[in-house]
């Protein structure tokens, strides 16, 4: 099957082409380092990452450049280091370090390279003359702006007219503007923020103007994919667009190319709620994932299709952690039987792990893939009562499936029991031994007593099909 991709600027599900198989480029707006990442922020980081892992699957790994850039000059930043009386770099730098650790914890694979907004202010600046020259901006009273009425293919990828753009972007109303939707390429900076020197006046960089230069400099026009929350459509990925193809040489008209497609996440709300600050609601990647595993963190944001809207609570974490044990529990089962030695067919091993790829290269259909996983599992159990090589290739199967979507990689033992030291794992092994002992002599209250000292332990038997299989620390 080809990858197929939903293209936010065509509307339309389409065959996914890269300008050179050779050099597939990607690239997704990353964070803006000022604060801790909420699990909103973590679902484009999970989406995207899957996405990565399936261009390296068809491509080769080295033949895919994957960019996530760091914002890291912004007007929050700017306030928390004025109100900590620091340098934005020791904002930037430590909360960068802190969002990279908290994406590694839900599986999440470095990209291949991660462009900062301070280090290319100069390619920005050469952007923004290179406009200013086309007639596509021009300065007023220190700004630089994007004249959005010399790009007649502006709106175009966010579906609005340019009434409903100004109305939606609540722009700024300043007397230097030709147009009231007219963004900001550069401006000047307010005392205690960073200053650059340049061609327009002392100031910084707008925020659209930073992905587009870093784009050009880090990956050239066009870009493959380029991803991103919805929330980003308008107004920045929007003006991204308009600025970057004016950029290029015939771009007045919109005949130039800035992305090849475009590919948008749903929302993600809270109990049904957006989350905000203001209201209290926010749920930190960073405290979550200190009592549950990343790898259920990040089954939930898979659980639903990466462009429809997601609802977060608590039932959905409980349900992933439900289904990551029914998967690692025929793992655990299987390697119980594995062979030491024994090869599988790899021709079979792709035959059976190709529903779930067919899933993913279905427009990222995760929850498509995730019930052919289930399939797969099914049949790797089925196999455990006859053929030792097919249990052993469906379980092969299983893992690189599993390994597409950044799950079942880890020991099941260690999924299960990690966190417990060597002296609470012989107790609970020995209350097991003796609860399958009272539950053979059919005394059920024995078994009912040693299972509520277990509980006490905060220790959950598995009862599988055959007898206990296998035991789990509670979250």
């Amino acid at each position: 099957m080809t990858l197929k991709i939903h293209d936010t600027l065509r509307r339309e599900k389409l065959a996914f082409e890269p300008l050179d198989p050779a050099r597939v480029t990607l690239y997704v707006c990353g964070p803006t380092v000022y604060n801790y990442a909420h699990i909103g922020n973590a679902r484009p980081v999970v989406a995207f990452d899957v996405l990565f892992r399936l261009l390296r699957r068809l491509y080769g790994d080295d033949a895919v450049i994957y960019a996530r850039n760091v914002t890291d000059v912004d007007d929050k930043i700017n306030q928390a280091a004025i109100d900590q009386g620091v340098a934005i770099s020791v904002i930037t730098d430590r909360f960068t370090a802190i969002y990279e650790a908290d994406m590694a914890a839900l599986g999440a694979l470095a990209p291949t390279m991660q462009p900062r907004a301070t280090a290319h202010v100069p390619q920005m600046l050469a952007m923004i003359a290179r406009l200013v020259e086309a007639g596509h901006a021009y300065a007023a009273e220190g700004h630089v702006l994007f004249d959005v009425s010399s790009f007649p293919a502006y709106g175009a990828l966010s579906g609005r007219s340019l009434d409903e753009m100004v109305a939606g972007a609540r722009v700024e109303v300043a007397a230097y503007k030709r147009n009231p939707a007219d963004f900001v390429l550069w401006k000047p900076s307010k005392p205690g923020e960073p200053v650059w020197e340049s061609a327009f006046g002392p100031g910084r960089p707008g925020w659209h103007i930073e992905c587009s230069a870093m784009i050009e400099a880090e990956l050239g026009f066009p870009v493959d994919i380029h991803g991103g929350g919805h929330d980003l459509i308008f107004p920045h990925h929007e003006n991204e667009l308009a600025q970057g193809v004016c950029a290029q040489h015939g771009g007045a008209q919109g005949d130039g190319e800035y992305s090849r497609y475009w590919m948008h996440n749903g929302f993600l709300t809270l109990d049904a709620e957006k989350m905000s600050k203001s209201v209290g609601n926010v749920l930190l990647v960073h405290e979550l994932v200190k009592s549950v595993p990343g790898e259920v963190v990040r089954w939930a944001l898979l659980s639903a299709h990466y462009r429809a809207p997601l609802d977060w609570t608590a039932d959905l974490l409980d349900q992933s952690r439900r289904s990551l044990d029914r998967l690692y529990r025929v793992i655990h089962d299987a390697r119980r039987q594995e062979v030491e030695g024994l090869t599988p067919d790899p021709v079979r091993v792709l035959e059976l792990a190709a529903p779930v790829v067919e899933a993913v290269e279905d427009d990222l259909n995760t929850p498509q893939a995730m019930s052919e996983l289930f399939k797969l599992a099914d049949q790797v159990r089925a196999a455990l009562s006859g053929s030792v090589l097919e249990a052993t290739t469906s379980l092969h199967a299983l893992l690189d499936a599993g390994a597409l979507l950044g799950f079942l990689q880890a020991d099941p033992d260690a999924w299960f029991q990690g966190g417990a030291d060597a002296g609470l794992k012989t107790r609970v092994e020995d209350l097991i031994a003796r609860r399958a002992q009272a539950r053979l002599a059919k005394d059920w209250p024995a078994a009912d007593l040693i299972r509520a000292e277990l509980t006490e332990l905060k220790v959950e038997v598995l009862d599988g099909p055959g007898g206990t299989a296998t035991w789990r620390l509670k979250d």
